[in-house]
């Protein structure tokens, strides 16, 4: 499995960022793909993820309602879409794929992750 996480970029703060994930390879139509982010000198935390088959959706609770996550089937693409984006949203944002059903927040439990793409956020 291979994941390239892309659209990163600078913004600015009140910005509105889509990030992609497209996975290739040995895929699982059963998986679960989430999104994390690590900011400088902090450790990884998970931000949303979506069952493959029924497009249910997980997110933390910090990023409810101004973050979503999407799938495009055909595409074998993930999406996360940011929205009114601050400067503590300055991270590498990172796409992670495991192949079974359960949502982990631990980003130890996730076998595949994409190379990262940086988004800062200027004020």
């Amino acid at each position: 499995v291979q994941l390239q996480a892309y659209g990163g970029g600078l913004v600015q703060a009140g910005d509105s960022l889509t990030l992609s994930c497209v996975a290739s390879g040995r895929t699982f139509r059963s998986n679960v793909m989430g999104w994390f982010r690590q900011a400088l000198g902090k450790e990884r935390e998970f931000l949303a993820a979506i069952r493959w088959n029924s497009g249910r959706t997980n997110f933390t609770e910090a990023v409810k309602g101004r973050f979503t996550i999407s799938r495009d089937n055909d595409k074998n693409t993930v999406y996360l879409r940011i929205n009114d984006l601050k400067p503590e949203d300055t991270a590498v944002y990172y796409c992670a794929l495991d192949p079974g059903t359960t949502i982990y927040r631990n980003p130890w439990n996730w076998n595949y992750w994409g190379q990262g793409t940086l988004v800062t956020v200027s004020s």
